[in-house]
């Protein structure tokens, strides 16, 4: 039999103290009964001592002893055999929840501190009546101001509304009335603006004037487009026929936009000047401050907008039409929407000689057409021909009622007129242009 590890270690320390053997005694022994000298005497070994022993099996238990595991890993090895999830699945899990509970409190924080500013900004001075009624009426006697008190602060806010609104700068126009009894004409010059603000990516605007009087709209006039500035000097005269027993109902508007290519055109500010406010027995010139629109746009763009280009080319004598779309149009509809349409016609001295229309969109107000017309027409006859575009509403039932119209040519105005010689500057080019609608002639042909 193989001895032990432990007897082992007993033999070497035995060595190492010079103590003989059994199997050394034995011999030892034999040979004194044979008459043998007798070995010299050993000096007796040292009591064993117990921590002896166990300091020689110290390595022997340090070795063979099994580490512990941590805690922290000793539960995610139990979660892990209990929900057969490996420990990274567990891990991934319990950092979503920590990332997910970090944009919990940051919301909230967030949530916190705005409707903290809002009280700092809104709540000064504040009371909360609904609260003191649990206090007795003698506290709130003392706290809860008296309705004249507070009808004052409301004139009084109402007040700093209304001189914030003025503070708001939209520059000023420079017009002149000239009314002619004899011949019931009202001459009116737009001279200048300044101060305009810049609504331009530049910092500048593309300023034009539109005139007319309400309540028909009728004849509207429009300026030039001033490019890139923000006084422009306009020096235009427009007349209207309006006898002397009826101007006194009318109003004069002069509305200021800021041209825009390839969008709709921003209104800027207007000025209203009831007639029966001034005397038109002596020329008038003077300054007026531009005020804000009414609603989004004010009444301008009621019938909506429509977007189209247009490409001349000269040696082959042909116009190109593309209608792409319109939107923001008039309800035409008892549903609130309408089935609109266009109609490009070519006029000559007043009458239409060639005509083409669009296919029609059911029931909306932002129609995509994107649709393309060519008309031959010789150079020599360009500069005599009017472009009519007009938007109508479609009715399987009735009379397709027209929403609104633009006219191009050498005789139009504003930014048609513009549109117009940008195309016969550009040959062969297409140019690309919205339009707001005009409304449109009675006796229309539709």
């Amino acid at each position: 039999m193989a001895p032990s590890p432990i007897d082992l270690l007993l033999l070497r320390y035995r060595k190492s103290l010079n103590v003989p053997s059994a199997a050394e005694i034995g011999a030892a022994g034999d040979s004194k009964a044979a008459g043998g000298p007798e070995p010299p005497k050993a000096e007796p070994p040292p009591a064993l001592e117990t921590t002896s022993v166990a300091a020689v099996l110290e390595p022997v238990n340090t070795t063979i002893a099994v580490t512990e595991e941590p805690l922290g890993e000793k539960i995610m090895h139990e979660i892990s055999d209990k929900t057969h999830v490996p420990v990274w699945g567990i891990i991934l899990i319990l950092i979503g929840i920590g990332l997910l509970l970090v944009c919990i409190c940051c919301c909230c924080l967030r949530k916190w501190c705005k409707r903290w500013r809002k009280d700092k900004k809104g709540g000064k001075g504040g009371v909360d009546l609904k609260g003191l009624g649990i206090l007795g009426d003698a506290y709130k006697e003392k706290v809860q101001p008296d309705e004249e008190d507070l009808q004052d602060n409301m004139e009084d806010n109402e007040g700093e509304k209304e001189s914030e609104k003025s503070e708001e700068k939209l520059g000023r126009l420079q017009y002149k009335l000239d009314y002619d009894f004899n011949s019931n004409n009202l001459a009116v010059t737009v001279i200048q603006a300044e101060d305009l603000p810049g609504l331009d990516m530049s910092g500048t605007s593309d300023p034009y004037v539109k005139v007319y009087l309400l309540p028909d709209k009728k004849k509207k006039h429009e300026t030039k487009v001033h490019r890139k500035t923000l006084n422009p000097v306009f020096n235009e005269t427009f007349n209207f026929k309006v006898p002397f027993a009826e101007i006194t109902s009318k109003t004069l508007v002069f509305a200021i936009f800021d041209f825009d290519r390839f969008s709709k055109h921003d209104q800027i500010g207007e000025v209203k000047i009831p007639l029966n406010t001034v005397d038109l027995a002596q020329t008038i010139e003077e300054w007026r401050d531009l005020t804000s629109v009414e609603g989004e746009q004010g009444q301008e763009n009621k019938l909506g907008d429509i977007c189209f280009s247009l490409r001349y080319v000269p040696t082959a004598g042909k116009l190109t039409v593309v209608i792409l779309e319109a939107k923001n149009l008039k309800k035409m509809d008892v549903g609130g929407l309408s089935d609109p349409y266009v109609k490009i016609a070519i006029m000559m001295n007043g009458k239409r000689i060639k005509k083409k229309k669009t296919s029609i969109k059911k029931c909306t107000l932002n129609p995509y057409y994107n649709e393309s017309f060519t008309f031959e027409i010789p150079f020599e006859q360009i500069q005599k021909v009017q472009l009519m575009i007009t938007v109508v509403d479609y009715d399987r039932i009735g009379t397709s009622d027209p929403i609104g119209k633009v006219v191009l040519g050498c005789n139009a105005s504003g930014t048609e007129l513009r549109h117009w010689m940008d195309m016969l500057a550009s040959p062969r080019r297409p140019i690309a242009q919205w339009h707001s609608l005009k409304d449109p002639e009675e006796g229309q042909d539709n």
